[in-house]
């Protein structure tokens, strides 16, 4: 894709400039941007009325990454009557007392609607080895345990689209100070925010190894470049819209044959009125 960065084998963040610009400005980032919205507006109607697929959008990223930014973003295109957001946070008692997945895989979108995955399962492959919160035997089986989960979904129907987004340390820093400045971010201050910062070098190395055992052909990870937030918009439109498209065709032909279907039943019940 042409904004965004496929995972295809072994990834470093390292070597992913965070910053890039794709060589646009910003007013025509954000131009093309909406004008890559109203084509994802129509694709989503379209997945929505033919009920064929359904849309996962997992986005993955370190605390102000633009997660929360992203999914405003998207709010302006998409239609919430078919949008479900879930965030994932520290795993309940429950939710401890089952596998890792339990949580994830209810909610997974129904044909025609669309998830968003405020973070996601792969937190148990990032926070959980960071912090070793579980035995390395049994996280490093979870790699395996999320590309089977996945291309179950895939297999049955679901278009997945994982979105990684990526900023610097010095980018992250900046964005944490102006929320001390901004009365109205005040509410998401937390010490937490900083004190994971002392983690940079091996959360980096989790998500190197997480995006690179975990990006097959069906499900590929796309590292998206987030110190911009205008060049992440336009980046993570334009994923969602190439990964939309190649859909539509078959989409249309099922409208076309329900619109058939629907007008032979309307002629028959006037016939009848007649």
């Amino acid at each position: 894709m042409k904004y965004v960065h496929r995972v295809d084998g072994k990834v470093q963040l390292r070597d992913i400039d965070s910053s890039q610009d794709g060589g646009m400005i910003e007013d025509d980032a954000r131009k093309e941007t909406s004008r890559l919205g109203k084509e994802l507006e129509e694709l989503q109607e379209l997945l929505f009325a033919a009920g064929m697929h359904s849309l996962l959008v997992v986005l993955q990223g370190r605390d102000t990454a633009g997660k929360d930014g992203t999914i405003r973003g998207l709010s302006r295109y998409l239609n919430i009557q078919g949008v479900k957001v879930k965030g994932f946070k520290v795993p309940t008692p429950e939710e401890i007392g089952h596998d890792f997945l339990w949580r994830v895989h209810p909610h997974a979108p129904q044909k025609g609607m669309v998830s968003i995955f405020n973070r996601s399962h792969y937190e148990d492959v990032l926070v959980v080895r960071v912090h070793n919160l579980a035995p390395e035997g049994a996280w490093k089986k979870r790699y395996d345990q999320i590309n089977e989960f996945e291309q179950l979904l895939v297999e049955n129907g679901t278009i997945l689209v994982k979105l990684c987004l990526h900023i610097s340390k010095d980018e992250q820093k900046e964005r944490l100070l102006e929320r001390e400045q901004d009365a109205t971010k005040s509410w998401k201050l937390s010490v937490g925010d900083w004190k994971e910062r002392e983690f940079w070098d091996d959360y980096t190395d989790a998500y190197d190894v997480a995006l690179s055992k975990c990006s097959p052909n069906h499900a590929p990870w796309y590292v998206v470049a987030a110190d911009r937030k205008w060049y992440r918009d336009l980046a993570i439109t334009h994923a969602l819209v190439e990964s939309l498209r190649p859909y539509k065709d078959g989409w249309l032909k099922k409208l076309e044959g329900m619109g058939k279907v629907a007008l032979a039943d309307l002629q028959e019940f006037r016939a009848g009125q007649g």
